[in-house]
């Protein structure tokens, strides 16, 4: 029987027994959503290729984006990837923590092809959830966990969003609480040449640089691949059904506002709905707020959701980064 074949979701405990039953139903196969500092996890075992297909169906996934496999230590990641001195410099500094690697495959991986969409290299990360890291000790073995969405959808930081959008789709969700960063990791490919930066998130590029001590290489600085080398490079990602409007002066008719600090546009008699990242300017408080305020803007049913200015520097780049995805063209 296939454990995920299930019309009802079950919602554990972030207790001994939630942990020992979210394990066993990973064990076995299922999809089970989990906390981490960042963003609920969609987590199956990331070395079975009939569980991470499970991840694809319940999100709706393209199958050419990998995933990030989620590991319980240093240790557990080296015998996934490969790590040069950069990587290894990196991890050394921020894990457990909101970064992700993306380094060469090591010989005997056992994360699986499906999870990696082919390629040869892996994106590894150790979270710094201790509801995580009990998993994923109990498991021993690493864990494909993109964020627990539909694909292309808000980032949930919360069960309830879990709930709400995978509902039945999924064979449990081990509630720990809102997540703390409430935003995805920082993306970083140690691959042939210099590091580069594929996403920003949860560790700031300067946070990075300074540990390097040298400059992050861009994605654009490259040629573009025909298929993302690491999980949220698709162009329109992190998509609510309203149309994104950034860097919004003047709120129109029927639209949400997304506002950020004191700074307050003109015609906001107009807006449907109005959320504040930060009513204090603090990066950090909205980046946590970021994917609950957009997911609230985007229920209010207003037509399209306008972004007042947000600062590009430190949490700000990740913060632009998910706004621009979500405002991209979707054809």
């Amino acid at each position: 029987m296939n454990p995920q074949a299930t019309t009802e979701t079950e919602i554990l405990r972030g207790d001994a027994d939630g942990i020992a039953r979210a394990t066993a139903l990973l064990r076995a196969g299922a999809c089970v959503a989990l906390p981490t500092e960042t963003v609920y996890g969609l987590a199956a075992d990331a070395t079975d290729a009939r569980a991470v297909a499970g991840i694809f169906e319940a999100k709706g996934r393209p199958r050419f984006n990998p995933l990030i496999a989620h590991c319980a230590d240093f240790e557990s990641a080296a015998r996934e990837g490969v790590f040069n001195a950069d990587a290894r410099r990196l991890a050394e500094a921020f894990w457990p923590g909101p970064l992700t690697l993306v380094v060469p495959l090591a010989d005997g991986a056992r994360v699986c092809d499906l999870a990696r969409a082919g390629l040869r290299s892996v994106a590894l990360r150790v979270p710094a959830h201790p509801l995580a890291t009990a998993i994923l000790h109990a498991l021993d073995r690493p864990l494909a966990a993109p964020s627990a969405n539909p694909s292309g959808r808000i980032s949930p930081t919360s069960a309830a969003h879990v709930a709400q959008d995978l509902g039945g789709r999924i064979a449990a969700i081990l509630d720990g609480g809102d997540t703390v960063i409430g935003l995805e990791s920082t993306i970083v490919a140690c691959l042939d040449g210099e590091p580069r930066l594929l996403r920003p998130g949860g560790v700031s590029r300067a946070a990075l640089e300074a540990i390097l001590g040298r400059a992050l290489a861009d994605p654009s600085e490259h040629s573009e691949p025909t298929a993302p080398v690491a999980p949220g490079m698709l162009t329109s990602h992190y998509a609510p059904r309203a149309r994104v409007r950034l860097d919004a002066r003047m709120i129109a008719p029927g639209e949400a506002a997304l506002l950020f600090g004191g700074t307050v546009p003109e015609g906001m008699v107009n807006a449907v709905a109005v959320e504040n990242l930060s009513e204090t300017g603090d990066l950090r408080e909205a980046a946590a707020a970021l994917f609950g305020a957009m997911r609230a803007l985007d229920e209010s049913g207003a037509d399209g959701i306008a972004v007042a200015p947000i600062p590009d520097h430190g949490l700000g780049e990740a913060i632009m980064d998910r706004l621009s995805r979500a405002a991209a063209d979707r054809g």
